[in-house]
């Protein structure tokens, strides 16, 4: 337990799985009074059990608008301001090029493009000066993923908004960093991969690729999102943070 958040409020979109729910646990154990989203309420309750104490659930789609404001509604009629965000809420899906669908191209760009520029958007009048936002984006707007290529454009648009809403945010001193993860062992890649082939065969190329030779864990993404939502983080801002283990870097 510390206190490096002691009395901050935070916000965090997808906090129900995976790196969400790592960060909500590590903000809440370092003093932070936290309001998590998620799409599914089931989901949303064990999350909320396992948190166990400062936090309410919220449940919520981020592409929705009228979700976004009873989201800030509640935290405004609860806590009266916010101080930390992390617009975390996405989604992956995968199709090669010469079959991408209409559909496929709306669905994602709704929710990791849409979804996270109306979360931080209707979040600003809520936002102490000083705070800090920060964004999930991802490795694959650095690399050339195989059929990947419109979730690539989609966190590539996630990356640029940390440069222009640091700019955009320079007066009231509020802080825009993204984190790029590589691959963690979270819920969505156990969806991705139908079968136990395909596992073994996703474990084989993460040790072929990935220089520390594993996943990564959604705890070692969550203290990197505490570090640029901290004090530590103090004059950084603006910045994509890579938490790959090597693989983007090489």
């Amino acid at each position: 337990m510390g206190n490096k958040l002691e009395g901050k409020i935070a916000v965090i979109t997808g906090g129900n799985s995976g790196i969400g729910l790592a960060t909500a646990k590590r903000l809440v154990s370092e003093g932070s009074y936290v309001f998590i989203t998620g799409r599914r309420q089931k989901e949303l309750d064990v999350a909320l059990s396992e948190i166990g104490k400062n936090v309410v659930g919220i449940q919520g789609d981020v592409s929705n608008l009228e979700d976004l404001d009873r989201l800030y509604n509640t935290v405004r009629d609860q806590k009266g301001h916010l101080d930390i965000l992390f617009a975390n809420a996405g989604i992956a899906q995968f199709a090669p090029l010469g079959e991408i669908s209409e559909e496929h191209f709306d669905n994602i760009f709704r929710i990791n493009v849409k979804g996270v520029l109306f979360t931080v958007q209707k979040a600003l009048p809520l936002f102490h000066d000083g705070g800090s936002i920060i964004l999930n984006a991802s490795i694959g707007a650095s690399k050339g993923v195989e059929e990947a290529s419109v979730y690539s454009a989609t966190k590539a648009a996630v990356r640029s908004f940390a440069r222009t809403w640091t700019v955009d945010l320079r007066h009231r001193k509020i802080r825009v960093n993204a984190i790029s993860p590589g691959p963690i062992d979270t819920p969505i890649f156990g969806n991705l991969l139908q079968n136990e082939k395909q596992r073994e065969q996703f474990k084989k190329n993460i040790l072929n690729t990935v220089p520390m030779g594993r996943m990564g864990s959604p705890d070692e993404v969550a203290k990197v999102v505490l570090f640029l939502a901290s004090d530590d983080s103090s004059y950084i801002t603006g910045i994509e943070l890579f938490v790959d283990g090597g693989l983007a870097q090489i």
